[in-house]
């Protein structure tokens, strides 16, 4: 196998794995849009600090049989110049 062929190989290989990557990413998706049951919100918390943009959030929650759950999510951020 000379060396053309052997990147030609490679790179076809690295497509496979971003095209597996992003195929992964896809069902990630789907699977957050699926329902919540919640009953009672406990906390909803971000790490924006001050930031304009997508921050991590965290709600916590209780299910309807009382059962404390937690979802991470990501969120856009509230930025305190809006309309200014």
């Amino acid at each position: 196998m000379n060396w053309k062929t052997l990147a030609t190989v490679s790179f076809f290989a690295v497509l496979n794995v971003a095209a597996f990557s992003a195929h992964a990413d896809d069902k990630n998706q789907s699977q957050a849009r699926t329902h919540l049951d919640i009953q009672k919100v406990i906390s909803i918390v971000d790490n924006g600090g001050g930031n304009c943009g997508i921050v991590n959030a965290r709600m916590t929650y209780l299910d309807s049989s009382g059962t404390q759950k937690v979802l991470d999510y990501s969120k856009f951020a509230e930025c305190g110049n809006q309309g200014s």
